[in-house]
């Protein structure tokens, strides 16, 4: 089974390809029907439903049927995770652009530290 990170690097993979990705962006406004995503994204009914399952069994989205359809949403959890890993390199970002602003105070109109 995978450990926390290898789950992490399999969604971003998963979410990565790009019909996967515009289908998290299209759930991101709420759920849709397959036949919805088909007709928001103009592709092939197969290849919407291949791309959900994909997504489904990475854990960033669930569905629910009602009467003959199935309704995909997006599942939180993984996604918040997703944000936690990428905003833990502002700590990397924020000093980097610290220094720099310390630089640039440092530096006269004519580009010579004082």
């Amino acid at each position: 089974m995978f450990d926390a990170m290898d789950e992490l690097q399999h969604r971003l993979s998963v979410i990565a390809e790009p019909n996967r990705f515009r289908i998290v962006e299209l759930l991101r406004t709420g759920p849709r029907s397959v036949g919805a995503i088909v007709d928001a994204l103009g592709m092939a009914q197969p290849h919407v439903s291949r791309h959900l399952k994909l997504l489904a069994e990475a854990g960033v989205v669930e569905a629910t049927r009602q009467a003959q359809q199935r309704i995909y949403r997006l599942c939180p959890e993984p996604l918040r995770d997703i944000s936690a890993w990428a905003q833990s390199f502002t700590v990397l970002w924020t000093g980097r652009l610290d220094r720099l602003g310390d630089f640039l105070d440092d530096t006269d109109p004519n580009g010579e530290r004082s």
